[in-house]
């Protein structure tokens, strides 16, 4: 099973984590893992290059640990607020697309929140 938990603060999300393969099919033939490793690079990408983001992120492939943390994301980092409400409003439809698919994938994706 993936687990994901995604990072918010005062309402704002900011980051996630995620740990685990979701085991719906084989290695190297897991639609549902391959959805989930597209959607994270394209959360990275989006922040790092095209909202010129600083992002702090590990990727750890052997033990399938990845933490994205988007500081300028909160409204104490200093980012103007377009920036701000941008990062934040990804990462939230992040955690939106992925609460959808736990409707039909419950048994290999689980999403939570934590204040942190």
């Amino acid at each position: 099973m993936t687990k994901i938990t995604f990072l918010q603060r005062n309402g704002v999300f900011w980051g996630f984590r995620e740990s685990g393969h979701t085991g719906f099919g084989d290695e190297g033939d897991d639609i549902l893992c391959s959805a989930i490793s597209a959607m994270t690079m394209m959360i990275l990408n989006t922040l790092e290059l095209s909202f010129e983001c600083p992002v702090d992120y590990k990727i750890d492939e052997e033990t399938t640990f990845i933490t994205v943390k988007c500081p300028a994301a909160l409204p104490d980092s200093g980012e103007d607020e377009k920036k701000r409400f941008a990062a934040s409003g990804l990462i939230r439809g992040y955690f939106y697309q992925l609460n959808d698919l736990t409707d039909e994938y419950y048994d290999f994706l689980e999403v939570d929140v934590a204040e942190e």
